[in-house]
């Protein structure tokens, strides 16, 4: 993270070779015995702005930032405001006649609902917990929690990220090979991000070699599949499953969730980088692809039931929704309780889809809007965040295939057919957050108004 300071600053810093310096925090104690509420501005501001920061790395939008900060900065007697995008804030804090301004920012960006989890709880008893605490004490509190390590490891999340895509592939129509090459595919891809991530390598670079490396092993495990299996060449059509785990649900959510309540700047940002990871992961699928010339053809016929196949929808949209939310670093209480909720909404989505003649786009609004529903209500339950619960049950919803679909035949100029496939993807995209921001209005009366 990073910072500007106000000239006055007192004390002068080591500066560190890192591109974006770190911010030493325990400077802003100037009176260690003193409580927080009647520290100076800057002191009192430093802890809002740090719990605003510490929030934003977790992939919350703006909206939550500036719910917290409001809640800090009223427990410590100041008036805050905030402007939030998607890695940096600027923010103004208010007593009396004077004021104290910061500008933060993250180094990258990412999803951590455990500590997302663990941040809310501590500005819910923030008051209670810490209203006697001098400036020293909560900020130790605040390190605690940023220095939260992650729950699993590469390999943990590499597994789930395997799970969740063949439970993806099955859900779009795919069968037993499919799945096996997309668990195989995904899970390598996810375990070197993952260990990518250790060597903060770039967020570009980072997606384009995962993505690059989970297709190429879906590519062989499938050619060793055919010559010693006799599985039929078609089934190649399920690659695009190799890739999914790098589907950015949670930007593309909240950045919806964000321009809703008008907070452009961050609901643009995150949109744009949203598209970005997107574009980029589609397009190096699409190299690999011409490489061993790879179709996104159509699924072979499954031959199975209605009945059977709703009742197979059920576990593998959990497991779909289970996975994301290891890889989200969801606890594992949080993650079957987002799976549950998947299970429910997504099987709905397709069985709407299936069973009647609502088109996608619509069938997505109900699923999302029946998430959010019960996203509320398991909030009001156990506290979980609910963009902790409705961003990996909906996840498996953002329509990946559709997208490289329109990527893939925009880059063999089949522009009208790519473009159609674009249109029922936006279509797609933009009702899911629709349905979360209904249920949201719905369930909380602070979400309905703009004050």
């Amino acid at each position: 993270m990073a910072n500007s300071e106000e000239p006055s600053a007192p004390k002068k810093f080591h500066l560190s070779q890192n591109h974006h310096m770190t911010i030493p925090w325990k400077s802003f104690t100037l009176d260690e015995s003193v409580p927080a509420k009647q520290a100076g501005l800057r002191e009192r501001a430093s802890i809002v702005g740090r719990v605003g920061i510490v929030m934003l790395s977790c992939g919350t939008g703006a909206w939550r930032v500036r719910d917290a900060m409001n809640t800090i900065a009223r427990v410590l007697g100041l008036t805050c405001s905030a402007d939030i995008g998607l890695s940096s804030l600027q923010f103004t804090c208010f007593i009396n006649d004077h004021s104290y301004s910061q500008v933060l920012a993250l180094p990258n960006t990412g999803v951590n609902t455990d500590k997302l989890n663990t941040l809310e709880n501590f500005v819910d008893h923030f008051e209670r917990d810490f209203g006697t605490a001098t400036v020293k004490q909560i900020h130790a509190k605040i390190s605690e929690i940023e220095q939260r390590p992650v729950q699993y490891t590469p390999i943990i999340s590499g597994l789930a990220a395997a799970l969740a895509c063949s439970g993806f592939i099955f859900l779009l129509g795919g069968g037993i090979p499919e799945m096996i090459c997309s668990f195989i595919g995904a899970g390598i891809g996810q375990y070197f991000r993952g260990q990518m991530g250790k060597q903060h390598i770039t967020t570009i670079a980072s997606i384009s070699i995962a993505v690059a490396i989970a297709c190429l092993a879906y590519m062989f495990s499938f050619k060793l599949f055919e010559a010693n299996f006799q599985v039929l060449a078609q089934h190649e059509a399920g690659y695009i499953g190799a890739m999914l785990f790098v589907i950015p649900g949670f930007p593309f959510i909240t950045s919806f969730l964000d321009i809703s309540k008008l907070d452009m700047r961050s609901g643009l940002e995150r949109l744009a980088y949203a598209i970005m990871i997107t574009a980029v992961a589609a397009l190096v699928g699409w190299l690999v692809a011409l490489l061993f010339d790879f179709r996104p053809e159509n699924f072979l016929p499954l031959g199975l039931s209605p009945v059977l196949l709703m009742l197979l929808r059920l576990p593998a949209s959990f497991c779909g929704v289970y996975g994301f939310s290891i890889m989200f670093n969801s606890s594992q209480k949080m993650a079957m309780t987002a799976g549950l909720i998947g299970a429910v909404a997504n099987t709905l989505r397709l069985e709407l889809v299936d069973l009647t003649s609502l088109p996608p786009a619509a069938a997505a609004f109900i699923a999302a809007l029946v998430a959010g529903l019960i996203a509320s209500l398991v909030n009001r339950y156990n506290g979980y965040p609910r963009i902790s619960l409705t961003v990996p049950s909906i996840v498996i919803m953002v329509p990946g295939l559709y997208i490289y679909r329109a990527v893939y035949n925009i880059g063999i100029n089949q522009i009208s057919v790519g473009a159609l496939w674009l249109t029922k993807a936006a279509l797609i995209i933009i009702f899911l957050p629709m349905g979360l921001f209904v249920a949201r209005a719905l369930m909380d009366k602070e979400w309905r108004h703009f004050d």
